[in-house]
């Protein structure tokens, strides 16, 4: 992994009296929050769960690299979902992540690299992490 150059991380939620979030990322980004069942668009649950498709795609090409796959490696789709609890308090209980190879790609190579790109996913591996909360300015 000595091609990842460091990036800028974080996200910053500005929210009203009214109305729905609005998310700036530290390197400029920016998103609107929806939460209505009609709504076209990202809530937080949705953000979770499309960070770690996106991680565990992008680690999933790497590790296709480090086990010298590369050459059945076409691509893929990440799908994930999660059940979320029906006690308090309000969680996810369990994700599911469905990758789908791109191609002619051996089954045995695809369970090798899933189990890899688990290993070296930041979001996955960082789940079971607990927030620090603080008041104030950053």
């Amino acid at each position: 992994m000595a091609d990842l150059r460091s990036r800028p991380i974080g996200a910053t939620a500005s929210l009203g009296r009214t109305g729905y979030p609005s998310i700036r990322s530290a390197t400029g980004g920016e998103l609107q929050i929806v939460t209505g069942s009609a709504q076209a668009g990202f809530n937080p649950l949705d953000l979770l769960l499309a960070s770690l498709a996106a991680c565990m795609s992008m680690s999933a090409r790497i590790a296709a690299r480090e086990l010298a796959f590369s050459d059945t490696f076409e691509g893929l789709e990440v799908d994930v979902s999660g059940e979320k609890s029906a006690d308090e308090p309000s969680r996810f209980v369990g994700f599911t992540v469905r990758m789908t190879f791109h191609g002619e790609m051996p089954s045995e190579q695809q369970w090798l690299i899933a189990r890899r790109a688990e290993e070296i996913c930041t979001v996955s591996n960082s789940l079971a992490v607990h927030p620090q909360l603080l008041l104030g300015p950053a």
